[in-house]
């Protein structure tokens, strides 16, 4: 799928600097912050993939016991 998205794109030194003004996301490059932030941004909407397969545990917590402190606490 295809989004169009404004970039504002200004020079700094001997480097352009493109910035997506829709996504807070930048790039940079001598000649290529144009195409090195349509690469960010193509990136940056991929969906995440999980590099270490994630456990999945249950456990039970008791809510709203009465906790008995020591005699010397009060």
């Amino acid at each position: 799928m295809k989004q169009a998205f404004t970039a504002s794109v200004w020079q700094e030194d001997n480097w352009f600097v493109a910035q997506c003004l829709e996504v807070n996301i930048a790039s940079q490059g001598e000649t290529e912050a144009f195409s090195n932030l349509s690469e960010a941004l193509s990136l940056h909407f991929e969906p995440p993939v999980a590099t270490i397969v994630p456990q999945i545990k249950t456990f039970e917590v008791e809510i709203g016991a009465r906790i008995s402190l020591p005699q010397w606490y009060y």
